[in-house]
């Protein structure tokens, strides 16, 4: 084979890649949106498919119950579990990405733990003022930007490798831990349920309003992400390799941090704390679609979605009539799963 020819091939194979990437992309989306309808249609008061789809289009002769229980009650809790799914997708594989390591995520570097200490602080001390529905995410998310300005401070810092990075997010993540325990200890019994179900995580919280500052949120921070890609594909070769090829590490790292602190704080505000959807999804997009951010980032985003999705329909199934906390049925599926993984991958 002459070397044109051999050319050709390659470009041949890795359009060939390509299609296959983007057709697994899709694949995900096609879940989603499964997921989505079954979502709606699952609840103490069980829906037909068919009702669900003409309620969903807005066809004539569908009930007034069932147009209001589809779009007033369930459709926002079903678009905040793809959401926030895709936001804690996103972050978890961009946090691994960056610090090199298969175990980062939102939540082992402390960020969600932060969330749940602002929430617990706003719930047993106070709302200044505010609504309860107000003041929790805003408790919630000013805690979590703490956690992340040290992470900031650290990462700004030249001495401060990805490894010491994992670790100061581990102890961030016991201090806030130890700290939300002294508030439920020091809390009346019915405050420290309160702070507890909130803990759990549920997507009953969910309004047209905080969706939508979610969801504008999260897409302003992917498509910042995407500007990356190139930079954060090159970081999987080495940080001394990366930054040969013109990247710099330092700024790349630090800006990383700050978009994906934000889109995760805005998301876990809203739901609680929903564990291991940033570490299992992350994982899935790779095995699948490689480490080229192009497909990755999406894959991701969308392997997120489709499993934070499928969670919430499991937990309102898993005892009929009732609404069982998404985080408790995303961590029951997330910890055989990571299981697997680490047995498959040694």
């Amino acid at each position: 084979m002459s070397l044109p020819e051999s050319f050709a091939s390659a470009i041949a194979d890795q359009r060939r890649s390509e299609f296959r990437r983007w057709r697994i992309v899709a694949g995900f989306a096609v879940i989603c949106l499964i997921s989505l309808v079954l979502d709606v249609a699952t609840g103490p008061s069980m829906l037909p498919v068919r009702d669900v789809l003409a309620a969903l289009f807005r066809r004539e002769g569908v009930e007034p119950m069932t147009m209001v229980i589809v779009h007033d009650l369930r459709l926002p809790m079903a678009l905040m579990a793809l959401v926030v799914g895709a936001a804690l997708g996103v972050g978890g594989a961009e946090i691994q990405t960056l610090l090199n390591n298969p175990m980062a995520s939102p939540y082992t570097l402390g960020l969600a733990a932060a969330a749940g200490l602002g929430a617990s602080l706003v719930i047993a001390f106070g709302t200044f003022g505010l609504p309860l529905a107000v003041a929790v995410p805003v408790g919630a998310f000013a805690v979590t930007m703490i956690a992340a300005s040290i992470l900031f401070g650290l990462a700004s810092l030249r001495r401060i490798s990805s490894s010491m990075l994992v670790l100061a997010g581990i102890s961030l993540l016991f201090l806030f831990q130890s700290m939300l325990s002294l508030v439920q200890y020091l809390s009346a019994p019915e405050v420290s349920q309160q702070i507890l179900f909130w803990l759990f995580g549920s997507l009953t919280k969910a309004t047209w309003m905080n969706l939508s500052v979610t969801t504008v949120v999260t897409a302003a921070c992917v498509v910042l992400l995407f500007r990356d890609a190139w930079k954060l594909t090159a970081l999987k070769l080495g940080e001394t390799r990366a930054a040969s090829l013109g990247v710099n590490v330092a700024r790349l790292r630090f800006t990383t941090l700050v978009i994906v602190a934000v889109m995760t704080a805005t998301a876990i505000a809203f739901v609680g704390i929903i564990g291991f959807v940033g570490l299992v999804a992350p994982h899935v997009a790779r095995m699948l679609l490689g480490e080229d951010q192009r497909f990755f980032l999406p894959g991701a985003m969308m392997a997120g979605a489709a499993f934070l999705s499928v969670a919430s329909v499991l937990s309102k199934v898993v005892i009929p009539g009732a609404l069982f906390p998404v985080g408790i049925v995303t961590s029951f599926v997330g910890v055989p799963f990571f299981f697997w993984i680490m047995l498959r991958a040694k």
